[in-house]
């Protein structure tokens, strides 16, 4: 005797929270797609176990994997509430809803993107657009995002990528510091420097900058080293020191005069790294079109 079928409107709920987690693979992360907590997905994932009696995901130590019973039913349940969604969107007439996901570095996030959001918001209301600010390199399908836009030397960019614009390294400050140029290494030893603390990014580093000119064995008034390179700007606005400005992401503080470039005796060429923006799929929805075609503007201007 065939055992009794489940009621599926008891199911759509822990179903729609399992597929969040499978979409991301975190627990943490579905619970903010879905505005729960992790308690409550956690408590629709054991509740659908429960209903199925077997076990769909292998909780590790801050991971997760599928069971293969898990991945079977991920496959089929991700597809039909994608299908479910866009028959909904068809038979109402609505425009898709589905937020476009797009990240990036905390620096990239905190001082190219966010600067031009209302200019995008004003142009685009009907997209609801998802920024995900994060230094690590994320698997883009697997964790359902559209779009990313990543720096890296140019020779090391992903195929398919598409260069938004390149890299010019030049020293800035404040206009309060009262400085417009760098020409001696007394002037720069008479200030503090805010320096990016990257081992990866040396030529970030004002060591560097120095031994490019032609200076060496520059004894600053004082240094001040900070680990993201957002706060590096924001220190070099607040008056705290001078900076080197990775240009192309300074645009919006260097035309409202919040920083000014310095000018220096010889300058730095521009960097062998670029901004590249990734996009998961190659035909990709209206709504990620969209964003891509605003992120190719902006960068162009």
């Amino acid at each position: 005797m065939s055992s009794p079928l489940v009621p599926l409107a008891l199911l759509m709920e822990p179903i729609r929270g399992f597929v969040a987690v499978g979409r991301r693979m975190s627990i943490t992360l579905a619970a903010e797609d879905l505005y729960l907590t992790q308690s409550a997905v956690s408590r629709q994932i054991q509740a659908l176990e429960a209903r199925l009696g077997v076990r769909l995901l292998v909780r590790g130590h801050r991971s997760i994997a599928f069971t293969a019973e898990g991945e079977r039913l991920f496959r089929s349940a991700d597809l039909a509430l994608q299908q479910l969604q866009d028959a909904f969107e068809a038979v109402g007439g609505h425009k898709e809803r589905r937020p476009v996901t797009l990240t990036a570095s905390i620096g990239v996030a905190g001082l190219w993107l966010l600067p031009r959001l209302g200019h995008f918001q004003q142009a685009h209301a009907g997209i609801d657009l998802r920024i995900a600010a994060n230094n690590r390199l994320v698997d883009l399908r697997a964790e359902n995002i559209d779009l990313a836009i990543r720096y890296c030397a140019d020779a090391a960019a992903p195929e398919g990528a598409l260069r938004l614009f390149g890299e010019t390294v030049a020293p800035v400050a404040h206009p309060s510091l009262k400085l417009r140029t760098l020409r001696t290494p007394e002037q720069l030893e008479s200030q503090v420097l805010l320096e990016f603390d990257d081992p990866q990014r040396p030529w970030l580093h004002w060591s560097e900058w120095a031994k490019a000119i032609g200076w060496r064995r520059i004894k600053p008034k004082g240094v001040l080293r900070f680990n993201q390179y957002d706060q590096v700007v924001h220190s070099a606005m607040a008056g705290q020191g001078i900076a080197l400005g990775r240009l192309a992401l300074l645009g919006p503080m260097l035309a409202d005069r919040r920083l000014v470039r310095l000018s220096s005796s010889a300058s730095m060429p521009a960097t062998n790294h670029g901004y590249w923006l990734l996009q998961v799929e190659p035909k990709p929805r209206p709504h990620v079109q969209a964003v891509i075609d605003w992120l190719i503007r902006e960068a162009g201007a």
